[in-house]
């Protein structure tokens, strides 16, 4: 019996594919952006974003790195909790950028099951192999001195307790610019989105490297 070598080459040419891409991806590091509207790009373009930025920057610097942005508007510390072990498990990222917690604040949760959310997700990242980066977030002073210094202070005591680099305030800069905010005054233009990928750089460099 005759075989017909291509017919069967050509069931393969499928799979191949498949295991190449599969092949490629694993190795190419991932950085994983979990967040919310500040880099879900609430307002603009896809293209403008920071993450965008981002990944054009890693190009442009040599880096192999690809990013994927898992961000969604109006997500809480508790959505994205319980979204990150599928997007770890689907993406495999060598290194998790947390940008979550001002919905959090502007609902007035409890700064307590914010930290326990952030908590979570930092250790089911590390568990995963993965570096993470923690972005520091700041809420409006009309909140109460008391609960806003609480607000402030649950992100550097986690980047210390793990012993993770801590973002500094990500709309540093921006916050309050009419220039560079847009009308609601929370989520930034396109015009300060250069300005948050200065402000995430200096940290995320050297993880890179």
């Amino acid at each position: 019996m005759k075989m017909n070598y291509s017919r069967y080459l050509l069931r393969l040419v499928p799979w191949l594919a498949v295991l190449l891409s599969l092949s490629a991806r694993a190795e190419t590091p991932t950085i994983l952006v979990l967040g919310d509207s500040l880099s879900a790009g609430y307002g603009i373009s896809a293209e403008q974003g920071w993450v965008k930025r981002l990944q054009d920057r890693l190009v442009e610097r040599g880096f192999p790195h690809r990013v994927v942005n898992a961000s969604i508007s109006g997500d809480t510390t508790s959505g994205g909790l319980s979204r990150l072990p599928a997007a770890l498990e689907r993406e495999r990222p060598a290194i998790v950028i947390l940008e979550l917690g001002a919905n959090d604040g502007l609902r007035g949760q409890p700064p307590m099951a914010m930290s326990h959310n952030l908590a979570r997700m930092i250790e089911l990242a590390q568990q995963a192999g993965a570096k993470v980066l923690l972005a520091e977030m700041r809420i409006p002073p009309n909140y109460g001195p008391t609960y806003t210094q609480k607000f402030h202070a649950t992100f550097a005591e986690l980047a210390q307790h793990y012993a993770i680099p801590l973002i500094p305030f990500l709309l540093e800069g921006i916050a309050g610019d009419p220039a560079l905010t847009q009308e609601d005054g929370l989520h930034p233009r396109a015009e300060g989105q250069p300005k948050i990928l200065e402000n995430v750089w200096p940290t995320l460099e050297p993880v890179l490297k």
